[in-house]
């Protein structure tokens, strides 16, 4: 791979090592006041965070809005924003529970259209939200096994039959900078990495202090093929957040005690060297040549402070010498230099 790592695609897209995550300024599992949402997209821009990620799924288009709301009036230099096709929103009167679809919104509901209308349709849609004229990067939103089940085969099909070359289509008219897929698991990505003329990849929580066995192989050639991959969850959903140890979720629901009892022994080698897990499991992905950068979720002010504090504190080689003799991360992983 040659070139800057944190630039993607032809048209050279430049994402900052620190991503903005939307995903909780949709109202993740609880509400987050628009005041509060609006003070940690602006603290996020004035402490130097450029790269901001949303998609219509997050809050059934909430976090688009608000993330456009924040962009409004900067200079379109100053800011890189990803979005996903792949669902449209539609307004459902009867979606009147607290919750839908784990975001704390009403009245709608997201529809899986990975059609060329569909991808079209939704990403006229995410323009508007956002209040921009082009989308620096584009990513095909939840295809895999993990998500469709039995029907993965028809929807990879129609995501390499349509939606992929619908995406191409915008970035080659420039509509679009870049193209990849936001998923969480890797099978979909090599199904997808010899099929398709993919910018850039988005991983959520497979490549992650915690773990890494379940993404050796599509890291390893997403970097011989130049495909950069952009790492989300860091915190694999919670689990390594907290600052005194683990978290109760892992993958989006109750942690397991197998891997409990894992990140709690990385929550002990982190102690004996006197870090922060939530820096090392931001800093951890930096490493490996292929990654241009790390996303994570932010609904306030702290939050925006403590990631930013995380990616700058220094972590002795130490830390990553235990961790490898101690068979928590990969004996051959790339980590980051002292």
């Amino acid at each position: 791979m040659t070139g800057d790592r944190h630039t993607i695609g032809p048209r050279g897209v430049r994402v900052s090592p620190l991503g903005f995550g939307g995903a909780p300024i949709g109202n993740l599992y609880a509400p987050v006041a628009e005041a509060d949402a609006q003070a940690a997209l602006h603290a996020a821009l004035e402490r130097g965070i450029r790269y901001f990620d949303t998609a219509p799924f997050y809050g059934h288009g909430l976090s688009e809005e608000r993330m456009g709301r924040a962009l409004a009036g900067r200079p379109r230099g100053a800011f890189v924003v990803s979005t996903k096709v792949g669902r449209c929103i539609e307004r459902d009167a009867l979606r009147a529970d607290t919750h839908n679809d784990v975001f704390a919104v009403r009245g709608s509901r997201a529809v899986f259209d990975y059609s060329r209308d569909g991808v079209r349709r939704a990403f006229e849609a995410s323009l508007q939200r956002l209040g921009v004229a082009y989308i620096d990067i584009l990513f095909l939103h939840d295809i895999g096994r993990l998500t469709h089940h039995d029907r993965h085969a028809e929807v990879l099909k129609q995501a390499l039959d349509e939606a992929l070359p619908a995406m191409a289509a915008l970035r080659d008219s420039g509509a679009v900078g870049a193209i990849g897929i936001g998923v969480n698991e890797q099978a979909v990505c090599l199904e997808v990495l010899t099929r398709s003329d993919l910018d850039c990849i988005m991983l959520a929580g497979r490549y992650t202090l915690l773990e890494q066995q379940d993404s050796s192989e599509v890291m390893a050639q997403a970097h011989a093929r130049g495909v950069r991959v952009l790492i989300a969850a860091p915190y694999n959903s919670g689990l390594l957040g907290p600052a005194n140890g683990p978290g109760a979720s892992y993958n989006y629901a109750p942690v397991d005690a197998p891997t409990f009892e894992r990140a709690r022994r990385i929550y002990a080698q982190c102690a004996s060297e006197g870090v922060d897990v939530g820096a090392a499991a931001l800093q951890f992905p930096l490493a490996h040549p292929a990654v241009a950068c790390v996303v994570a979720g932010q609904r306030s002010v702290q939050e925006v402070i403590t990631a930013i504090t995380r990616m700058t504190t220094p972590i002795p080689a130490r830390l990553w010498e235990r961790l490898k003799y101690a068979g928590l991360i990969d004996a051959g992983a790339a980590v980051p230099a002292a």
